[in-house]
């Protein structure tokens, strides 16, 4: 099957790669990426959205390589203008990214939706495929650790995620709406898959699962839904994976990850390096090369993932 729609659940860094290679294997109009918000917040008076800015920057083609994060060719003369004057520098904004936060926070005074802001954005900046917050309400990532409860930001960039995590909470989930255009995807017929991206489950994937629907839409979808590791022996590629799973008791391996989206998903792609051993009852485990360092790695991956999400569709009649 080479035609439907596909549904892409992603964070940031590492979602937004393989976002990018489903954009550039796929017909790009059939993609709709879902973003995390829960990392959203206010700075400086500046509504801020982390994961979506890193995925439209990614797919736009305009992405700091080297971070991961930000604007390519980024210049920083506010952030010096901001610290002579002793404002606050611990999260570094861009010239060129502030742009895009003073916008979105001019129109969401306005009224707009967050949803419409995104999609007026990754228009302009010439992007074919869909890209939408999982929710136009807040919810926010809070983290209970050993230094009491942070907001997300300030653990993640402020703490540079050094507190040990004792439990996670989504502010605001229980009483959030999912984006109407996500709920439609996963109810059709006709959707070719849903693809996890490789994002940190606990702070990227579970908050918009904790949104009310979401998870039993999964549950419910027609389509094979696949995920992909984030984790390569025992280490996560980017970010506080790793970390969190030994703190909040669990075992750190790809095998973990899986059983905890076992309840929906139909495969999980789990990288070479981990298969030998690796067993996750009721869920199809797909070894591949998952670790993408190059564009043609994104490819490669996404056209993996596709290529299992077909399969399983098969083993599914």
């Amino acid at each position: 099957m080479s035609e439907g729609r596909v549904v892409a659940l992603s964070g940031g860094v590492g979602g937004a790669k393989l976002a990018l290679g489903l954009a550039r294997v796929l017909a790009p109009e059939t993609l709709l990426v879902v973003a995390n918000t829960g990392d959203d917040f206010t700075h400086l008076g500046l509504a801020i959205s982390p994961d979506l800015d890193t995925l439209l920057y990614a797919l736009a083609g305009i992405d700091n390589m080297q971070t991961g994060w930000g604007r390519r060719g980024e210049t920083w003369t506010f952030m010096a203008a901001l610290e002579a004057l002793g404002g606050e520098t611990w999260f570094r904004l861009g010239d060129g990214d502030l742009a895009t936060h003073v916008e979105r926070t001019r129109r969401l005074a306005a009224g707009e939706a967050l949803s419409a802001i995104t999609d007026d954005f990754r228009r302009r900046l010439g992007i074919a495929a869909r890209i939408v917050p999982m929710s136009d309400d807040p919810v926010r990532t809070r983290l209970e650790t050993s230094e009491g409860w942070l907001d997300f930001q300030p653990y993640f960039v402020r703490r540079r995620c050094e507190p040990a995590v004792r439990a996670i909470a989504f502010a605001g989930a229980e009483t959030a709406r999912p984006y109407p255009e996500i709920i439609a995807a996963l109810g059709d017929p006709g959707l070719r898959a849903v693809i996890l991206c490789p994002s940190n489950p606990f702070i990227s994937i579970d908050p918009i699962l904790a949104v009310p629907r979401m998870r039993q839409a999964l549950r419910d979808c027609a389509a094979p839904v696949v995920a992909v590791t984030p984790i390569i022996s025992g280490r996560a590629v980017k970010g506080p994976t790793v970390k969190m799973m030994q703190e909040l008791g669990l075992a750190a391996d790809a095998a973990s990850v899986a059983r905890r989206y076992a309840d929906f998903i139909d495969a999980f792609i789990i990288d070479r390096a981990d298969q030998a051993g690796a067993d996750v009852p009721g869920v199809a485990l797909m070894p591949a090369d998952t670790l993408m360092l190059t564009l043609t790695d994104r490819e490669a991956l996404a056209r993996t993932v596709l290529a299992a999400a077909d399969a399983a569709r098969k083993r599914r009649r």
